[in-house]
């Protein structure tokens, strides 16, 4: 019990510490400049996409180094978070089309129409169909292993909608693995956390890259173990939240639930503290705040709950 203990929590720093690490020196030599990771985040501040990219690089690298991982976990944790961060992040950066959620991208491709979504939907399909060859020796187990690592990793891009919301929502998600002593998932978790910081302080944020790699690497900690009754559940229940997603906004469940809403909000910059002094993002006053919008610029602007955080 001790020893599953201090494994858990020797992963979850060897994660924070290499997902720190990334994101530093991924600051300091930032790719194509700086300007090519910049985006605007949902209340128009702009914020940096280089967490995503961090936080799959910290998870891959736990996957590899921290101790008491198994062998196939190592193999399928790290190609699952480097190869849903792959093609989240040629989704973040190369973004194409006018498609949105999974019905409109597939949908699209129906049409001939190629979009950078559909490009994710089936590179994290083909990646999670690895994992699960990595994790599992049945085949029927390795089908339903690979629905969960891809099942995952769609479900909590869906929650990046705002600061800190994906990796809240993957912390809260997660903690039934932690208790069991999943040490894989607590790296995963770890690298997460450790870029909370800045995602909730509106510098940076997970975009697809960091969002889909976060939920595979999950969806690879919970599949490694579970039983077939298990994987069938999991697998039906983030099916169900993917359908839900098409027909309901997340943002407006949460908004209009007290609970969720005040887990949702906590450690997030207030309305008062929308944009610092210097700051380019929207209109702003001499003293660096957001101009208040007229009614027009309201009406103009798509709803918020369609404006991604990443």
């Amino acid at each position: 019990m001790m020893l599953g203990m201090r494994r858990t929590a020797a992963a979850a720093v060897v994660g924070a510490v290499a997902a720190r690490g990334a994101y530093r020196l991924l600051s300091v030599r930032t790719p194509g400049g700086a300007g090519r990771w910049t985006r605007a985040n949902n209340r128009g501040r702009d914020v940096t996409l280089l967490e995503g990219p961090a936080v799959s690089v910290g998870i891959a690298a736990a996957a590899l180094v921290a101790p008491g991982i198994p062998a196939r976990v190592r193999v399928a944790g790290c190609g699952a978070a480097l190869g849903a961060g792959a093609v989240g992040l040629h989704d973040d950066l190369n973004e194409r089309g006018t498609s949105k959620g999974f019905r409109g991208h597939l949908t699209a491709l129906a049409r001939g129409e190629v979009t950078t979504g559909a490009v994710k939907i089936l590179g994290i399909g083909a990646t999670g169909l690895a994992a699960g060859a990595a994790l599992r020796r049945d085949p029927v187990d390795r089908v339903l292993a690979g629905v969960v690592v891809a099942g995952a990793a769609n479900v909590i891009n869906l929650f990046d909608l705002r600061p800190g919301r994906a990796t809240k929502a993957a912390l809260i998600g997660g903690a039934a693995g932690l208790r069991r002593g999943t040490v894989f998932g607590a790296a995963a978790l770890g690298a997460a956390a450790a870029l909370l910081p800045e995602d909730l302080g509106e510098r940076a944020m997970l975009g697809d890259a960091g969002a889909n790699a976060l939920g595979a690497a999950l969806g690879v900690a919970t599949a490694a173990s579970a039983s077939r009754g298990r994987l069938v559940a999991v697998a039906a229940t983030l099916a169900a939240l993917t359908a839900a997603s098409e027909k309901i906004s997340f943002t407006k469940v949460i908004a209009a639930t007290p609970p969720l809403r005040f887990l949702d909000e906590l450690g997030r910059i207030g309305p008062d503290q929308n944009l610092v002094p210097g700051s380019s993002s929207g209109s702003s006053t001499g003293s660096g705040q957001r101009a208040p919008e007229s009614r027009a610029d309201r009406a103009a602007a798509p709803p918020q709950d369609e404006l991604p955080h990443g």
